[in-house]
């Protein structure tokens, strides 16, 4: 693999980098999943394994801030398309003189 190959799947794929596993007191195992960032870039949590008398379970990271940013991102563009339509064309009557 040349290093323009290494360069390109670092930048199109960043690594998934595991957290060192962590035992609890009732003896579950906890482990950390970040995806990493990369030339610059910090790295971003993915979720967590736990391991609990031998089964593995999976619970995704969530992220409330970019789910409330994207809701705003939403409602602005909802009302920047409103004010077009209704400047273009408004709802009431034309009362111009003809």
């Amino acid at each position: 693999m040349t290093i323009r190959d290494r360069l390109e799947q670092a930048i199109t794929e960043p690594p998934i980098v595991f957290g060192e596993p962590t035992d609890t007191a009732d003896g579950t195992t906890v482990i950390t999943v970040a995806r990493g960032g990369g030339f610059g870039r910090p790295a971003r949590p993915v979720g967590v394994f736990v391991i609990h008398e031998g089964r593995a379970h999976w619970s995704p990271a969530v992220d409330a801030n970019r789910i409330a940013q994207l809701g705003e991102w939403i409602g602005l563009l909802t009302g920047v398309i409103l004010a077009l339509a209704l400047l273009r064309r408004p709802p009431w009557p034309d009362l111009r003189r003809h």
